[in-house]
């Protein structure tokens, strides 16, 4: 009995220390639970509130304000007499606000935008990807809407949260083609143009000049954006405007353009490709400048079809400036052969030299342009009638180093440092160059190519125009300049140093070419006594260029005019000097 006492008590006792605390563990589980639970949400909201609360809150806010920004005006540009050449119209955009965008039905929108609009999907894409999917910014996607799609815009504003259609200022070019080469145009900033330019103030949707005095007087004209901070509520109604920053107009530009002389230089020029520039030779002021073909600026206000680029690339490539390219000057660059000859006093102004049928240089013929040579002369007759084999001797007496050195103190080879910066060189080549090209030396069939603008090198109209304006004003090279100055002429010129005796036979020279020799189509009556050279260039494989270059008055010059036409056909004179007469003669029309 004692034995089955002793097991009872053990069995009791083992009972016990299992259930001991039993009726109190569920309770002691919920608080385990509570705790991980309290500790998960806390520590949730610890990261939410402090790591990621400026996220969330910025998150938010951009939900709530919307901001509308409001590009300047740009500033106007004017001709010397204050004519419009560039100003703004109005016009209709189409904006997305890309934070409010709906992905669920954003493909089917995508598509229906880029019919509506005729840009592609991949477009508009790419400018929210590129402004980003929760910016609060709108985002612009088309310009210069027809009435029809802000119309269709309208009535699908209902369809795609975030679309807004708002008037906006575009570039506007009145005379649409006119002196589209010196203006330029505008247009939007590119990815990469925009992350080389955001230190400057730039932003996306920027609209900067491209080309022209649009892209070099930038800075001026571009003026400081505006806009309005909006709150919004859930469905992009405007509730009340938080701030609003008032634009700054960009600045005018004047400039020394004449409208009425762009205008005669255009028509004279007309349908052949090239170039004419007109200058005032005693400062540099430009005052025409035309190349053909050209294009109208007003097209990059809108999108552009293809149609209009397939119309460009049939026409060849109207956004050359051709008064900025290089081109063989022919016998214009007699000028500077004469001035070496005479400078250097190996072949000083009262030289007589014989003229040949041809020179012959190392086995090399240089013909006369007559085929038989003009006897005996002097430097006045040989300009006036453009001998070949006496500028040929002048310029291989000289010898190509002193010929060169000439060539770049009238300024070729290099830029005029014009504001345009399509502007090319040029090439005045040398022995370097040569050595480098062509893996041999300059020979003396090189200076007499040079000496009558043939060979190598290579003259824009610009440059051409330049070199004029040294015998006409007296010796001095002028820096060419669209922006209309304060009248100081001495700024934009510096003194060549020449002879007395160099200016006046050069002055008598081209004065003979009008009077009786190459140039008489300059001979008009609504003109005063002018001054000139022809040239005609050897281009092959296709037909010759046509140059003229001309000043007056003979005795008072106050206008330059350089003509140039590409593979014409014809001669200097009787292809390009007219067009210089057209221009002078529309510049003394308005003097009178």
């Amino acid at each position: 009995m004692f034995g089955d006492s002793h097991d009872f008590y053990n069995t009791r006792q083992k009972k016990t220390n299992r259930t001991i605390g039993q009726k109190r563990q569920p309770w002691l589980i919920m608080v385990l639970i509570s705790l991980i639970l309290l500790g998960g949400i806390g520590s949730r909201l610890v990261y939410l509130q402090l790591l990621e609360g400026e996220v969330y809150r910025e998150k938010a806010e951009n939900n709530r304000i919307r901001i509308i920004p409001k590009p300047p005006v740009r500033g106007n540009i004017f001709d010397r007499k204050g004519r419009v050449l560039a100003s703004t119209r109005l016009t209709h955009a189409a904006y997305l606000w890309p934070v409010v965008i709906k992905e669920s039905n954003w493909e089917e929108n995508l598509r229906y935008l880029s019919q509506l609009l005729s840009i592609s999907a991949d477009d508009i894409e790419r400018k929210i990807k590129q402004a980003g999917y929760n910016s609060p910014t709108l985002i612009r996607i088309a310009r210069s809407l027809n009435p029809a799609q802000i119309t269709a815009l309208e009535e699908f504003k209902s369809e795609l949260n975030g679309l807004e259609v708002d008037i906006e200022s575009v570039r506007n070019y009145p005379n649409q083609d006119l002196a589209a080469h010196v203006l330029g145009y505008t247009g939007e900033l590119n990815a990469e143009q925009l992350s080389k330019r955001r230190s400057e103030g730039y932003r996306l949707g920027d609209t900067v000049g491209k080309m022209g005095i649009e892209a070099a007087y930038e800075q001026q004209l571009r003026g400081e954006w505006g806009g309005l901070q909006l709150e919004v509520d859930g469905v992009g109604k405007v509730v009340k405007v938080l701030g609003q920053k008032i634009g700054k107009a960009g600045k005018d530009v004047t400039l020394t353009l004449d409208l009425d002389v762009q205008k005669a230089a255009e028509t004279a020029l007309g349908k052949r490709k090239g170039a004419i520039v007109a200058i005032d030779p005693r400062d540099g002021e430009v005052l025409a400048m035309v190349s053909y073909p050209r294009f109208n600026p007003n097209v990059f206000s809108s999108q552009i079809t293809p149609e209009t680029w397939e119309k460009w690339r049939r026409e060849g490539d109207p956004f050359v400036n051709r008064a900025l390219r290089g081109f063989p000057p022919a016998s214009l660059f007699k000028i500077v052969t004469a001035t070496a000859g005479m400078e250097t006093e190996k072949y000083p102004p009262n030289t007589v030299l014989n003229t040949f049928a041809y020179l012959n240089v190392g086995g090399t013929f240089f013909g006369e342009w007559n085929r038989a040579g003009f006897g005996p002369m002097g430097y006045v007759r040989a300009i006036a009638w453009s001998s070949n084999t006496f500028h040929g001797q002048i310029g291989r007496g000289v010898g190509g180093t002193t010929l060169i050195k000439w060539a770049r103190n009238y300024g070729f080879g290099d830029k005029t440092g014009i504001e345009l910066e399509e502007e090319a060189r040029g090439l005045i080549a040398d022995d370097t160059w040569k050595q480098k090209n062509y893996s041999w030396g300059w020979t003396d069939g090189d200076t007499v190519n040079m000496s009558i603008g043939q060979g190598f090198t290579q003259a824009t109209p610009l440059q051409v125009a330049i070199m004029f304006a040294v015998p006409a004003n007296g010796g001095y090279r002028v820096k060419p300049h669209f922006l209309k100055g304060d009248g100081d002429v001495s700024k934009w010129r510096t003194s060549m140093n020449l002879k007395p005796s160099t200016i006046i036979t050069l002055k008598q020279g081209l004065r003979a070419v009008v009077s009786s020799g190459t140039g008489k189509a300059l001979n008009s009556p609504n003109l005063p006594p002018a001054a000139g050279k022809t040239g005609t260039a050897e281009a092959p494989p296709g037909k010759v260029h046509a140059w003229f270059g001309g000043y007056a008055p003979y005795n008072k010059p106050e206008i330059v005019v350089v003509a140039f036409a590409e593979h014409s056909g014809g001669g200097g004179g009787s292809v390009a000097a007219p067009m210089v007469r057209q221009v002078m003669e529309a510049h003394f029309k308005n003097k009178k």
